[in-house]
């Protein structure tokens, strides 16, 4: 773990928490091979919740974007309560960020344009698997792989009509760095008229 070389102090980030994000990931970026891992917290109709880490694919001023299958359990779980949570996890540079916020799905063309970058086999393989749902072993899905690639053996891969794009729409960012003693510094955003408001939340 590289130790922060400054304290995380409020007049001192970003007013803009995109840019303070920005300005973490490309630090953690120097240092350590997937910054882009995130854990995505969701929770059913009834408030039970589940986790799993993704990608983070794109970000900007509108949210922050993974892509999946829109009948997995996180895809349901997103339709019937539009809420998440995202955690990035830095230990490299004993940083983390949470943020929270509402969810939509990103446009056709936007899961398009995504799609067309991945490479074959994970194209044949978003076919092929009904992401979530029981299989009665591995011989089952490499078959349906097989059937998915004969299928579209002839020209490119178009994307399922049940596979796309998750954009986090943020309503608070959190970015918490290490210090001693347990003493951490945490800085939360939350939304302040056409601005952000940014506090001190103790450790």
């Amino acid at each position: 773990m590289i130790e922060p070389d400054e304290p995380l102090l409020e007049d001192s980030v970003d007013s803009d928490p995109v840019a303070q994000f920005g300005r973490w990931y490309e630090q953690s970026a120097v240092v350590m091979d997937a910054p882009e891992a995130m854990a995505v917290a969701t929770a059913d109709r009834e408030g039970r919740p589940s986790v799993r880490m993704v990608l983070l694919k794109e970000w900007d001023d509108r949210g922050f974007v993974f892509f999946s299958n829109y009948d997995s359990r996180k895809g349901r779980e997103l339709s019937d309560n539009p809420q998440a949570s995202l955690l990035f996890h830095w230990e490299a540079t004993a940083r983390q960020v949470r943020i929270e916020g509402a969810v939509e799905r990103t446009s056709d063309e936007e899961s398009d344009a995504y799609f067309a970058t991945r490479h074959r086999g994970s194209q044949i393989g978003a076919w092929a698997s009904h992401q979530s749902q029981p299989t009665s072993g591995r011989p089952d899905l490499d078959r349906r792989v097989e059937e998915s690639a004969a299928e579209f053996a002839e020209g490119p891969v178009p994307r399922p009509p049940w596979w796309g794009g998750i954009r986090v729409v943020p309503r608070s960012y959190e970015f918490w760095q290490h210090r001693d003693n347990r003493l951490h510094d945490r800085i939360r955003y939350t939304p302040d008229g056409s601005g952000w408001r940014i506090d001190r939340l103790q450790p």
